[in-house]
């Protein structure tokens, strides 16, 4: 069994679909963009029903928290079964082992890009995409007990808190790993994303970079969106897309709550420069 998943993990809302609509245009080698609703394409999901359901041979219900879990490591050998020397899997999960069963498992895992964001900025489209108040997106991603309850087409995703989403995927792993800032990517594109193409292990050409930026931009993805809408949008969110900008907590995000989020996650925000 090939060890060929490379992760594309992060907290939601942190640009792991911006980094998967990037790796899709570079290595499509697109010359016109390539569509955002395609993105699974490229990347699948970790938490489809479908995709358990097949493996399960059969309908599974999604609340079923327990056999969802035994279901996770046949559903990430059907993954690597296809013998490619990379698979692509978007998660969410922290990489925690709820009820003993490791959701990232080694066996599996090639690599990992990990995407990492302000929490600051990071609660806000929290807020917008889960359509909750500042105050409860605040609340949620300062709690260890934080995670995505299932949905008809998704399987519960074992979040916990910010800071330790970004500890788990830190932590000892006997393969690489990537972590990039959300905010490195705006800045300086060019450079970041040329280091995830680096350890996905493919060429770095620079004018097919540059195009593939240009090709998965805010504007571009945003003009997508309201021309034929997005399929992973959910439906508590008016847009999916955001501004994509950095530092508007600081006219946007109740001081109070940004105190909140400094106080109880402030050491793992200090170690990744969100605070000085």
């Amino acid at each position: 069994m090939k060890r060929s998943i490379i992760w594309l993990a992060s907290y939601p809302k942190s640009g792991n679909t911006w980094t998967r609509l990037f790796l899709a245009n570079y290595l499509m080698n697109a010359q016109t963009p390539v569509p955002i609703n395609q993105a699974h394409r490229f990347a699948m999901g970790d938490a489809m029903v479908k995709m358990y359901s097949r493996v399960a041979g059969k309908a599974i219900d999604p609340h079923n928290l327990s056999l969802c879990l035994k279901l996770r490591d046949p559903v990430l050998r059907a993954i690597v079964g296809n013998n490619a020397d990379v698979n692509f899997v978007k998660t969410h999960n922290a990489r925690v082992a709820p009820d003993g069963i490791k959701l990232i498992p080694d066996d599996y895992t090639r690599s990992a890009i990990y995407i990492i964001r302000n929490p600051l900025d990071m609660v806000l489209s929290y807020a917008r995409h889960y359509g909750v108040t500042q105050e409860d997106a605040t609340q949620k991603i300062c709690n260890r007990d934080n995670g995505n309850l299932p949905t008809p087409t998704t399987v519960a995703q074992y979040l916990s808190s910010w800071d330790m989403h970004v500890k788990s995927w830190m932590a000892y792993a006997p393969w690489k790993r990537l972590i990039v800032r959300y905010e490195d990517l705006l800045d300086d594109p060019e450079t970041h994303f040329a280091k995830i193409l680096e350890l996905v292990g493919v060429p770095v050409d620079a004018e097919r970079l540059e195009r593939a930026i240009r090709f998965s931009s805010f504007d571009e993805l945003s003009r997508q969106e309201e021309e034929q809408g997005f399929i992973e949008r959910p439906e508590q969110s008016e847009k999916f897309f955001g501004k994509g900008q950095k530092d508007q907590w600081k006219t946007d995000l109740d001081p109070a709550l940004a105190e909140m989020i400094r106080e109880k996650m402030g050491e793992t925000m200090k170690r990744y420069g969100y605070l000085e």
